[in-house]
């Protein structure tokens, strides 16, 4: 049954956010409740275990559709692929006796919040319903379900400021704190029956319950006492990692759900109280000292530095501001744009300094509770992490299916053989059920779980921790990784180069660092001691690290000991005054009276400072470009860009600095970031050095080696991205960088995109552009190799984006360097490359990478923390040496993964025919041979198979990424045939041997001498116990010739395709480096060629088996050895042929439908690609500049990756 979105009876939850849900209401209804009960009771269970599996089907079993508002049950869909459904019931708060105390409706209190919304006039009730930890409540007036915990997004800057200024009256505190829940991040421990009962309750336990049942009614005690046992072994395990894991969580967060906190309430001033009872809108007064927040808040007035490392993973201090009063109707988020987070103090961050301002205490509005906030939203995607859509589990539970559909065809040939044997019905439904366990193998999940632990294993002991090991297997299918530059790429800290000053709009002689004398007073060492926003912490100045080196090479010193008297009031503002090594100044000191804190957004930060007892000024730094931007053209150099391309083209990391005073009489904070941050004056380039990791340029060689491709995302300067990238080796000497610039046109809501090549310093390694363009033939790319590579800014990709979408896959498929980037522009950089078929890996430091972290195939956090919840892997070295090896360790474990369902699938399949074949003569394996297959040889091969480590070298393609490709079925395929083969041809090659009889078992070997006619010992060899008078021994039935061979035959069989299928090289290791694989192999063998070779009575009996000649046994290893001969060399000639594979793709000229090959394809047929030295306009009019390029793929990546 499908859900049809009718009027009023579906909406959308979250819309336009990653949890975005679909939500449909439902009413119970009395006799459809009746029947399901009456139909757990008849299906003993069974039923209601179908509905926990499918919830859903429960919701429309047990109620109708009706519209949201009547609803008392909610059905949840997501809406992404997977549309994983889950029911909720709704919930009544009852608001009643408060509202009758107050003696008045509280919609004439708040009328436009949605507490007033939400309260029913006629019960005082609000309905509700939680969803993943969130409260949603039903806003009356709009007919929706609206989030709680959290204040309105459309509320002004002063709105902010007027309506919660002064704190909340006592009663609507109560009314919220009723509706919203109480400001805690509960996760409780969960108890161990709780994980018990659901662990147990997964379909594959249950499975396996179903099979234990059926092997005690065919007295198969011994096996299903094992499974049994290994079944509440691995149960254990699961439910003890799970119990830890709860355990963690909860430690991690209980610490901030009780403190101590002061409010100001309306009219009764300040007031102490515990955090649980926050509300959204309380006023949070922060006091002096060290503080760990408990929940979101909106800083309205005073200065916090805050410690935010539990979120981003970076222990740098941040520096918040307040709120600014502005008078416009823009929703407050709206108005500050992309740096509402500066005037945000988020959740478990801890505030290590505050400083206030003339209006006395540092003031927060609390903004979100509970798990709204920040902290509550990182648990939340920790508790209910988003599925992975891998191809190799969907593909997974097809090949189940598959065996489920040939176990049907074996259920139906049984039924049919015993039946029209006239055998007892209760016994062929045993026989016939049997059937599914053997064709099904129970131990498959398990022996996944086992090659991913072992992963999960080897990484660890190399420093790389993972949250999430599902993803390992994803990483075996990275070609495309993504890296930060600074702190990943290149070393952490940056060396002060050299100073360019510029006065009077011309730049002087540069000042390289370390010098013999200090830099002499002047605007720019103003500039330089107060433009930053670092703290003395226990002695110790903390910062930015640019900040740091900038500070340091002035000499001056930090004075955070006590106030200065500034215009008759006492300001806490930090004060700057000479060191001993300074040169000599002026001044007694300079103080921060104001802070604009650095935005990637903006790429700037600014100051107001004022000497003591002198004049306010403002002092900026950031970008170059930007800063320039914000400069009096006639104070900028001429040479401006020249000089500056000149610096960054060698890789430097260059900020521009400028200042201006300000006029007397104003106040410093009346003025607006934009008033203050206009009409400066340039004072010159500070340049740092950005060393290259040591082992930077050997990884990306091995990556690009490997056609894995590497991207740089960063926030620097263009150029000097591009030159670090060309150092770095991710841009070839050899190869052309082209520039791609958007911009939007200035009263018009159009834009237009300029390709243009990249200046370079030496000529005669990139060959001369105005030479080439002169002689009128078309231009190259690059001298002989055809190869070019975009890059191009934050913005240029902002606007590619809105403007010339159709552009955006060419672009990516050949860009390497996107500068300027913002955080937002990361990850949706990286979701783009995903749109386009590509495995994407991200790297970064984790401090302004983590929505690239998480929305990437395998983000990889460089933190010297143990687990970053940013990112589903933590590298503990910062190198990003990490990447090529847990790419190797993806590759060989979703190999292992993919021999592991090879072998399974044989396996099962081998035993499957076996037992057919034998159910033809009404036989079967008995119960010590299959303990002896399923035990002895399976699981211990399960085991230990997925020992074998990953290969030391990345070779340039990748494992296939699905079950269902051409070679791995054909290879199961054939080994299947061979299976069936040997085992048919045993089984009729020994029904014609001469010594073979079908009712004396013992005719073989009987002395030639002795040999006399033994059909008086005939007894029915079905499945009934027989006594063999000659011999006096009790047979259980299972006893024949026929038996024997299979049984024999089918086992050492298993052994064959376990070896085969081990493979080792390119992904693996050889297989003889997995010691505890090759042992267990060599003494399996050895065991079962005993038992081929042994004559021992009691031992035959004990297994079934029966005395065979000689001569017949070396047979049986001829046909085992053939076997093994002609699987291996199938394995190797063709199955492992990649050669071979890759004729026949082109001969059946098959191509890969990855879109970036796709794309690939028709550029390499488009001559006028890239348009080098063209413009294009939004309304896709070009106008050459010059002569067309012609332009192709990129061969580096152009590998023959795709799954064969």
């Amino acid at each position: 049954m499908g859900e049809n979105p009718a009027k009023n009876h579906y909406a959308q939850l979250n819309q336009g956010e990653e949890n975005e849900m679909e939500i449909f209401g439902y009413k119970t209804q009395g006799w459809r409740r009746v029947l399901c009960i009456a139909g757990y009771i008849l299906s003993c269970g069974a039923l209601l275990l179908l509905f926990y599996w499918k919830p859903e089907w429960d919701v429309w079993a047990n109620c109708i559709r009706c519209s949201l508002e009547e609803a008392d049950i909610v059905l949840l869909r997501t809406t992404d692929e997977f549309q994983i459904y889950s029911r909720k019931t709704v919930t009544w708060i009852s608001v009643s006796a408060l509202i009758k105390s107050r003696l008045e409706n509280p919609s004439n209190v708040e009328e436009d919040s949605i507490f007033s919304k939400a309260i029913m006039k006629s019960s005082l009730q609000v309905k509700s319903i939680q969803v993943q930890k969130i409260r949603y409540v039903w806003n009356i007036y709009a007919k929706q379900f609206q989030k709680v915990g959290a204040l309105e997004d459309d509320y002004s800057c002063s709105a902010i400021h007027t309506k919660f200024g002064s704190g909340l009256t006592y009663y609507e505190q109560n009314v919220r704190r009723l509706i919203c829940g109480p400001n805690t991040i509960d996760v409780p421990v969960v108890p161990v029956w709780k994980l018990l009962i659901k662990e147990v309750l997964n379909p594959f336990y249950v499975f396996q319950l179903f099979s234990v049942c059926l092997w005690f009614a065919e007295d198969y005690m011994e096996y299903a006492t094992a499974i049994i046992i290994m079944s509440l072994l691995s149960i254990f395990l699961t439910v003890y990692d799970l119990r830890q894991q709860s355990v963690k969580l909860h430690r991690l967060v209980e610490s901030h759900n009780n403190i101590m906190v002061t409010v100001c309430r309306n009219k009764e001033g300040f007031q102490e109280l515990e955090s649980h009872h926050l509300v959204p809108g309380d006023m949070l007064v922060l006091k002096e000292g060290k503080m760990l927040l408990p929940c979101d808040a909106i800083l309205i007035s005073g200065q916090c530095i805050v410690n935010e490392s539990m979120l981003t993973g970076e222990s740098i201090p941040v520096t918040k501001i307040h709120l600014p009063q502005a008078d416009n109707f823009k929703p407050w988020r709206m108005h500050c744009a992309d740096d509402y987070k500066k005037h945000v103090l988020f959740c478990g961050t801890e505030v290590i300094q505050t400083k206030a301002d003339d209006r006395g205490v540092v003031k927060a509005v609390v903004l979100r509770t509970g798990f709204n906030t920040a902290k509550g939203d990182l648990v939340r995607s920790i508790l209910y992490p988003k599925p992975m859509n891998f191809k190799l589990y969907r593909d997974g539970l097809r090949f189940l299916m598959c065996l489920i559909a040939f176990a049907a065809i074996g259920m139906i040939y049984t039924v049919c053989v015993f039946a029209l044997n006239g055998e007892d019905a209760g016994e062929v439904v045993k026989k016939a059920l049997d059937i599914i366990t053997i064709a099904v193998p129970p131990a498959l999940p398990a022996a996944l779980t086992t090659g991913i632990i072992y992963t999960q294993r080897r990484l660890k002991k190399k420093g790389i921790f993972c949250i999430s090991p599902q993803r390992i297997n994803i990483c075996g299918q990275l070609n495309l990784v993504c890296f930060d530059k600074t702190g990943t790429l290149t070393e952490d800290g940056l060396d002060l180069w050299g100073l360019l000053p510029s006065e009077r709009s011309s730049f002087q002689d540069i000042h390289i660092f370390p010098a013999d004398h200090s830099l002499p007073w002047g605007p720019v060492l103003r500039a330089m001691v107060v433009c930053h926003s670092l703290i003395v912490l226990e002695g110790k100045i903390q910062g930015d690290p640019l900040d740091v080196k900038m500070f340091e090479a002035t000499n001056w010193v930090i004075d955070d000991s006590g106030g200065h008297q500034i215009e008759g009031q006492e300001s806490t503002h930090a004060t700057l005054r000479p060191g001993p090594k300074a040169s000599s100044a002026p001044v007694e000191g300079l103080i921060i009276l104001q802070q604009f804190p650095f935005s990637s957004a903006l790429q700037r930060m600014s100051v107001i400072a004022q000497e003591i007892g002198g004049e306010q000024q403002v002092f900026t730094k950031g970008a170059p470009e930007m800063v320039a931007m914000l400069c009096r053209a006639e104070t900028v150099p001429s040479n401006f860009e020249s000089q500056l391309l000149l610096y960054t083209a060698q890789g430097f990391r260059v900020i521009g600095l400028a200042c201006k005073s300000l006029q007397e009489g104003k106040q410093s904070t009346d003025l607006t970031r934009e008033e203050v941050e206009s009409d400066l004056t340039f004072l010159g380039l500070l340049i740092m050095e950005n060393r290259l990791k040591r082992e930077t340029k050997p990884v990306l060689e091995e990556l690009s080696a490997a056609c894995i491709r590497s991207v740089m995302v960063t926030g620097d300067n263009i150029q000097t991205a591009v030159t670090v990238a060309k150092n770095a080796g991710m841009i070839s000497p050899m190869n052309r960088v082209i520039l791609v610039e958007a911009n939007k046109i200035p009263g018009s809501f159009s834009a237009s995109i300029t390709w243009k090549a990249l200046e370079e310093n030496k000529s005669e390694d990139y060959g001369n552009l105005e030479h080439h363009s002169q002689t009128g033939g078309r231009i190259r790319l690059a001298l002989g190799s055809d190869q070019y590579h975009f890059a191009m800014s934050g913005k240029s990709y902002q606007i590619v984006a809105q403007h010339f979408r159709h552009l955006l896959p060419k672009l990516l498929l050949n860009g390497t360097v996107f500068a300027r980037m913002s955080p937002a522009q990361k990850s949706s950089l990286v979701e783009e490359f995903q749109k386009l078929d590509y495995f994407v890996g991200m790297c970064g430091d984790g401090a302004n990478d983590c929505g690239a972290l998480k929305v990437a195939h395998a983000g990889i956090s460089l933190s010297e923390q143990e687990a970053s919840v940013a990112s589903p892997f933590t590298s503990r070295t910062p190198s990003i040496a990490c990447v090529p090896e847990l790419i190797r360790e993806g590759r060989a474990a979703l190999v292992t993964s993919f021999c592991m369902f090879k072998y399974m699938a044989l396996y099962s399949t081998i035993q499957y025919l076996g037992v057919l074949l034998l159910y033809w003569q009404l036989n079967s394996f008995g119960n010590y041979q299959f303990l002896f297959q399923d035990l002895a040889i399976t699981t211990v091969i399960g085991v230990t198979m997925s020992f074998t480590g990953a290969y030391p070298k990345l070779v340039p393609y990748r494992p296939p990424s699905q079950l269902i490709s051409p070679p791995l079925l054909l290879s199961v395929v054939l080994n299947i045939l061979f299976s069936l083969s040997m085992q048919i041809f045993g089984f009729v090659v020994v029904q014609e041997q001469s010594w073979y009889s079908k009712t004396n078992i013992h005719s073989a070997c009987l002395s030639m001498n002795n040999h006399t006619d033994n059909s008086s010992s005939v007894s029915s060899l079905g499945l009934h116990g027989v006594r063999d008078e000659a011999h006096g021994q009790t047979d259980n039935g299972y006893k024949s010739y026929e038996n024997t061979t299979v049984w024999l035959l089918s086992t050492i069989n298993c052994l064959i395709v376990a070896l085969v299928f081990s493979k080792g090289k390119p992904f693996r290791q050889p297989i003889y480096t997995n010691y505890v694989f090759i042992l267990v192999l060599i003494g399996q063998l050895g065991i079962c060629l005993f038992l081929v070779f042994a004559d021992i009575e009691d031992l035959y009996s004990k297994m079934d088996l029966v005395c065979t000649p000689t001569m017949w046994r070396i047979s049986m290893v001829i046909m085992l050895a053939v076997t093994l001969a002609v699987s291996f060399l199938v394995e190797e000639a063709v199955i492992e042929n990649r050669s071979l594979w890759l004729l026949l793709k082109k001969t059946f000229q098959y191509h890969s439908k990855s879109q970036y090959k796709r794309l690939q394809r028709v550029l390499e047929q488009d001559s006028a690609w890239p348009p080098l030295n063209e413009t294009f306009f939004s309304d896709s009019v070009a106008i050459p500049v010059e002569r067309n390029m012609g332009g192709h793929s990129n061969p580096a990546f152009d590998s023959n990756e795709d799954a064969l």
